[in-house]
């Protein structure tokens, strides 16, 4: 009967051993790691009785966990891509809101400057609406630097969540080496340790909300490499993630793997959780939008600037710059960053624009082959764009800009990075503050002789002349040119023959030119004429050439012989607009390039355009995190059906246990009442 005792006891302790196994499972149902387990029972060996064997009961087999390889591999992978998705549209959101807010945006604060423009232009006599287009200026340069700032601020959080992020990356895999040394230890002689395998698992999942990993089982351990195939941990070793300035770029921080004795920069191959969100945000939306908002406020900045100075202000003079230089000294020195380990001495890269109509929204790596042929080439797209020399006199114009050594001889291997447009937005700033040098009127104007008879007419003369802003001598010698070398009139021969012919004369009466006219027709002439000081001496050019002005106008209608048109120096005071309709005009002025081949787009469109990409770019991104939450909600699904916890089935096993317990108590009690039954009959 002694056998009977131990059949009851081995089922006493089966249904018990049941009961543990389901209570840890309900206890731990909200423990998101938590693999539910299972107890394996096996039947004791059986003994002979006779010619039949009779079987001794139950025993523990094991405790193992439900566990699907192939859906925690799934699972992994649709955390990675859902947190690198969800990352993305978190940063991208706020940039896109500030782009196309009417508040935060350029968008409005461009039309409130051409509203005040028109303003202006329909009353150029006037302080108050001159006042007003200066204030207009300031909220549209501070409105450039605001967004400005908040690119910038962007780039500095991702810098520090980057830091952050990689020392929580190594404190995961630092746990996933001891764990594989723990399981490593307790499987070899005390079989699976489901709760370290659990943990195990967790720390995978978790380490991919950070960054994207493939993990390959080998002799029970983990072995966790980086999706560009670098490893993290290697059985209970770990190599470390870092971060270090970008050696091209200080301003950008770069992922780096240290192996040891060396380093290896893993940014441009990482991928995956939110690492790769954040260095997938900063490298195609983050700094393309900068350069290209950077682009906008050049273009914006230089063509105003540009258009007012071939205009006369209201106290007679060409007009003054509205916003700051472009080229100023800082501006030009802080477009180009020297590679870290550059050699002594190497100096750095004046950076002017030559062209702000012919800029991109790229960077560019200028590498230097010897110490005066340097090669170029675009980024991101990695294209060439020739070798220069940098002793040219004048250097070579490239995408708009030119490049000059400033201080510092290179060598070969020396490099620098250009960023032609990054600071541009962030350095805009309003010079102008005195009202009355707006520049509203055109230079010339040209007015009919009071004995005219004919029918002929003249429209008012544009100057040709293209004069720079930002060259102080060559605007002085353009004022005092036309100041002493107008007016000049055009006086018309016989009307008898066509063509009619007429000859223009300077302020004393001698004659600069002829040309002739088709009466009846509308004919625009091109004039030029020769300037002078005021002492009456040639003005010439750095090469000692004589210097012209020419500007153009149209004569239509029949003038008589002896009819005269008089072109003067716009004076002070003027009424004249011209040159405020031309700056109007700027609003829809082809001045942006757009890389295409066409004429370009109007710097109001090249705005429209980025709040339009990085518009796509955050309705694509909620798409994405839309579609990785639903798979990895799958997953996550798949997986706790599978290994997950449901407390209604255990529940129901609880009570099927405690029915195996009782009835083992059961044969317990019949064995010794039998027992005792059987000693009382003796």
């Amino acid at each position: 009967m002694a056998s009977l005792i131990n059949i009851g006891m081995s089922g006493l302790g089966a249904a018990q051993s049941g009961m543990y196994v389901l209570g840890n499972n309900i206890a731990n149902a909200d423990v998101e790691s938590y693999s539910r387990q299972q107890m394996v029972q096996k039947t004791k060996g059986a003994q002979q009785v006779g010619q039949v064997f009779m079987g001794t009961g139950t025993t523990l087999a094991d405790v193992r966990r439900v566990y699907n390889a192939f859906i925690e591999n799934q699972l992994r992978t649709t955390t990675s891509l859902s947190s690198d998705a969800n990352t993305y549209l978190n940063q991208i959101g706020p940039l896109n809101t500030a782009l196309s807010g009417a508040d935060t945006g350029i968008t409005a604060a461009l039309k409130s400057f051409f509203s005040a423009m028109q303003d202006a232009s329909a009353k150029p006599t006037e302080d108050a609406s001159r006042q007003l287009l200066l204030t207009s200026a300031q909220s549209l340069a501070k409105r450039f630097n605001t967004l400005s700032a908040q690119f910038t601020q962007q780039n500095a959080n991702i810098n520090g969540s980057l830091g952050s992020m990689a020392e929580q990356v190594n404190n995961i895999t630092k746990t996933i080496a001891d764990l594989n040394q723990q399981i490593a230890k307790l499987g070899a002689v005390n079989g699976q340790p489901n709760d370290l395998l659990d943990q195990r698992d967790g720390a995978v999942r978790e380490l991919n909300k950070l960054v994207g990993v493939d993990v390959v089982e080998r002799e029970g351990n983990y072995d966790i490499y980086l999706k560009n195939g670098q490893s993290l941990v290697l059985g209970n070793s770990t190599q470390t993630l870092g971060v270090e300035p970008a050696s091209t770029d200080p301003t950008r921080m770069n992922l780096v793997l240290n192996r040891g004795s060396t380093k290896m920069d893993v940014t441009d191959s990482t991928t995956g959780g939110e690492i790769g969100g954040l260095l997938r945000y900063r490298r195609d939306t983050l700094d393309p939008a900068l350069n290209e908002l950077g682009r906008v406020a050049l273009v914006v900045a230089d063509a105003i600037n540009s258009q007012l100075a071939q205009g006369i202000d209201k106290n007679g003079q060409f007009g003054a710059t509205l916003f700051g230089d472009i080229n100023s000294a800082t501006a030009v020195a802080g477009r180009s960053i020297p590679k870290l380990g550059n050699s002594a001495g190497s100096g750095n890269l004046d950076v002017h624009i030559k062209d702000s109509g012919k800029l991109t929204t790229n960077d560019y790596q200028v590498v230097f082959t010897s110490a005066t042929e340097y090669s170029v080439r675009r980024l991101p797209d990695n294209s060439e764009m020739g070798t220069f020399d940098i002793t040219a006199d004048p250097p070579p114009v490239i995408d708009g800009f030119t490049l000059n050594l400033n201080g510092g001889t290179p060598v070969a291997g020396d490099s620098f990075k250009i960023t032609p447009t990054r600071n541009a937005a962030a350095s805009m700033e309003t010079v102008l503050t005195d009202p009355s040098r707006l520049a509203m009127a055109s230079p010339l104007n040209a007015t009919s002789g009071s004995g005219n008879k004919g029918t002929g007419q003249t429209s008012q003369p544009t100057l040709t002349s293209k004069l720079d802003i930002y060259d102080a001598k060559q605007r002085s010698d353009m004022q005092t040119g036309l100041k002493y070398s107008t007016p000049v009139k055009l006086v018309f021969g016989d009307d008898s023959v066509s063509p009619q012919a007429y000859t223009m004369y300077d302020s004393k009466g001698n004659p600069l030119g002829s040309g002739t006219v088709i009466p009846g027709q509308e004919n625009k002439l091109q004039l030029s004429v020769p300037m002078v000081d005021g002492s009456g001496n040639p003005i010439k050019d750095a090469s000692g050439a004589q210097m012209n002005f020419s500007f153009e106008m149209s004569i239509s209608g029949a003038p008589k012989n002896g009819d005269n048109y008089t072109v003067s120096l716009t004076k002070a005071g003027s009424a004249d607009n011209r040159n405020a309709q031309s700056v109007i005009d700027l609003q829809t002025k082809p001045t942006v390039n757009t890389g295409d081949g066409s004429k370009g787009i109007s710097f109001t469109d090249a705005y429209a355009k980025l709040v339009s990409n990085v518009g796509g770019k955050t309705n694509q991104a909620s798409m994405d995190s839309d579609a990785t939450n639903a798979l990895h909600g799958s997953a996550l699904t798949s997986r706790n059906s599978s290994s997950g916890v449901s407390v209604d089935e255990e529940v129901g096993n609880l009570v099927k246990f405690q029915q195996y317990y009782t009835a083992s108590s059961q044969i317990i009690k019949a064995a010794q009442e039998t027992f005792a039954t059987l000693i009382n009959s003796l």
